[in-house]
């Protein structure tokens, strides 16, 4: 029929289509314009629509806009859906479960009641998590705590210098209360202790009535509680993809098929190789440094001011057995961050010096050592990465200064003084257990 003359026949001007719309059309017939250079539909000739019962059976489905020839879609209250859903929950509970449960029994922190009995050492780039496993681990009777001023300091080393079985439990970046609770955790596990050495640095002077806990770095909290509390809710800390990740690692380090990366006494040097120091490099780095200050608020005359850090340092100290050497000694800075002798600063550095002195004065086995002065580690700038970082010969320099200092020994090469000596052993004295 011609365009409109049926008025049961609407035309798309847009589409060129003829829209079907009165009772029994189930199809559209394509309309192509004159000159419009489109083949003929051939289910469509002429413009004509197919009426029911006119060749083809009637499909029901059309009258509802589906496209002749599809099935009718499923109900979504069908039993086929119903069966599908509960095949796919099923198949997520069962994967997250073998996730689960291989998690639970590698147990990469060494923190779970119940798991495979394997050998552990860290995995986790951050040592807030890695280090609670090892601070609980009998293998050690000794341990380094500090920030990574201490972490190049070697427990092989150690171990000969003080006939103990040293870890390094220092931490990047760690604030004097991380610090404090995973001391809490060694000591709880090796009260007997033989040697506890804590570098100072300026986490421990900061003043104030309060003490900063956490940085950026994630501080997992679960993993320093009391084991007498339970560890059975530890599990419910496992499941996400940093720990499956963990997990992983672990499982493949202790079957060989990925190598070890974090020492299992928990030295690991974070500094390049000693044989590619670069002093011009090292220098430029220098030149960027400024003389370190301490944090926190204070007023008033130095006596006044409070260093809560050290308080709790001294309570903790306290919970290791009387015959345990205590040696609390400040890391060896850097001239350019030292300050202007007589400046503010420096007096503010020294009143906290003062403070560990009479800490160490009043802790039985105590001794505080600083080798945060002007002497030949310090001024010497080609015995530094930057102004924090010192190379690993001086590190073990510095493990002998602290042997020679618990034996009673004084300072042979002014790397070093002693503080609040009131105390301290008397030179050539050899304090019980300390030693090869």
């Amino acid at each position: 029929p011609a365009l409109g003359a049926d008025p049961a026949l609407g035309t798309d001007p847009a589409l060129g289509t003829d829209i079907v719309q009165g009772e029994g059309w189930s199809a559209m017939a394509r309309w192509d314009p004159p000159g419009s250079g489109r083949p003929p539909d051939p289910q469509s000739q002429g413009g004509t629509a197919q009426r029911k019962g006119a060749g083809a059976p009637p499909d029901p489905g059309a009258a509802r806009g589906r496209s002749p020839g599809h099935p009718a879609p499923t109900p979504p209250d069908s039993p086929a859906w119903r069966r599908f859903f509960v095949i796919l929950l099923a198949t997520a509970l069962g994967a997250a479960g073998l996730v689960f449960g291989f998690v639970a029994l590698v147990d990469p922190y060494a923190t779970l009641p119940l798991s495979l009995p394997l050998t552990r050492w860290p995995v986790d780039g951050n040592a807030r998590y890695a280090f609670p496993a090892l601070a609980r681990d009998q293998r050690f009777d000794a341990a380094v705590f500090g920030t990574s001023t201490s972490r190049l300091l070697r427990p092989a080393l150690l171990d000969r210098a003080f006939g103990a079985r040293f870890a390094n439990l220092a931490m990047n970046a760690a604030t004097a209360y991380e610090q404090l609770r995973l001391m809490a955790v060694f000591a709880r596990f090796h009260p007997q202790a033989r040697a506890v050495l804590v570098g100072l640095d300026v986490a421990w002077c900061a003043t104030g009535p309060a003490l900063e806990k956490y940085t950026f770095r994630d501080f997992p909290e679960w993993l320093y509680d009391d084991p007498a509390t339970g560890r059975w809710g530890d599990y419910r800390h496992l499941f996400n993809l940093d720990t499956v990740e963990k997990a992983g690692q672990a499982f493949a380090e202790f079957f060989h098929l990925k190598p070890q990366v974090y020492g299992s006494d928990g030295y690991t040097s974070f500094v390049p190789p000693d044989a590619t120091y670069d002093a011009v490099r090292a220098a430029a780095h220098l030149r960027g440094e400024g003389v370190a200050f301490m944090q926190g608020a204070r007023s008033g005359p130095p006596a006044g001011w409070r260093f809560p850090a050290l308080e709790l340092l001294a309570g903790q100290l306290a919970a290791f057995a009387p015959q345990t050497t205590r040696i609390l000694f400040f890391v060896p800075y850097n001239r350019a961050l030292l300050p202007v002798p007589g400046s503010p600063i420096d007096g503010e550095w020294a009143e906290c010096k003062r403070r560990v002195g009479t800490l160490a004065a009043a802790s039985a086995g105590t001794i505080a050592l600083d080798f945060m002065i002007r002497g030949p580690i310090t001024l010497n700038d080609e015995n530094y990465w930057d102004g924090l970082h010192y190379r690993q010969p001086v590190a073990d320099r510095l493990v002998a200064a602290l042997a020679a200092a618990a034996r009673g020994e004084a300072p042979a090469d002014g790397t070093w003084r002693r503080l609040g000596g009131d105390d301290a052993p008397a030179p050539g004295s050899r304090p019980d257990r300390v030693g090869p």
